[in-house]
């Protein structure tokens, strides 16, 4: 069986993953979802003001150690593709397999900010006014969702091709919000690369919540 660990997108806590937690562990898989130093409910201005994707890259090592974890898949949604990256160079091995839904994938050097595109540097943008350290969540959805650190979005990732090893790398890219998605051309780079496996989902960013079924099936095939 495998131990799945999913890291959220930007504003998400690991409630983003209800829907799909319970139906990999009734395959018998072991989940462990993350909500990020940052968003979690009980973080003060200060925490929130100082995390940047390092400490986010860190939240996923802390958490192979406590765990005692080898062989894991890392599961990123969106933001959470920068994390899982940055977090699998520093892995030292214990990474078997990546899955960036509907993720960036960075290139060492690029931030979520350089590989985002105008739509939504707009929205980090705009939404970081208030404070200027942290993201508001843009629209009116889920309640749940946090102001997400502004650094995070900024820094660039440092990779040392470590990542490039893992033996199994894979992206879903989900076609039914073409007019806003950053990771066309993502996509087409990755279909390309004979390293890469592209899935693609007919849903809108939150495959987790539109199709948590095929999300799962994707996960465990």
């Amino acid at each position: 069986m495998t131990t799945f660990i999913l890291v959220p997108g930007a504003w998400k806590g690991s409630w983003a993953f209800e829907a799909v937690v319970p139906l990999l562990e009734r395959a018998g898989h072991t989940v462990h979802a993350l909500t990020l130093t940052g968003l979690r409910p009980d973080d003060d201005d200060a925490t929130v003001a100082t995390a940047n994707l390092d400490t986010h890259a860190e939240d996923v090592l802390r958490l192979l150690d406590r765990h005692h974890v080898t062989g894991a898949t890392l599961v990123g949604h969106s933001y959470g593709g920068m994390v899982i990256a940055a977090a699998a160079d520093r892995a030292g091995g214990r990474i078997s397999r990546l899955v960036h839904l509907d993720a960036y994938v960075p290139r060492d050097g690029e931030s979520c900010w350089s590989a985002t595109n105008d739509h939504f540097r707009h929205v980090l943008a705009a939404g970081a006014a208030a404070t200027g350290y942290s993201v508001r969540p843009p629209g009116d959805r889920d309640p749940r969702r946090r102001p997400h650190p502004l650094a995070s979005f900024l820094q660039t990732v440092r990779l040392t091709g470590a990542v490039d090893r893992i033996p199994r790398r894979e992206f879903i890219y989900c076609s039914g919000w073409e007019d806003q998605t950053p990771f066309a051309e993502l996509r087409t780079r990755l279909e390309a690369d004979p390293d890469w496996q592209v899935h693609e989902l007919p849903t809108g960013h939150d495959a987790m919540h539109e199709a948590p079924e095929a999300v799962a099936a994707l996960l465990t095939g």
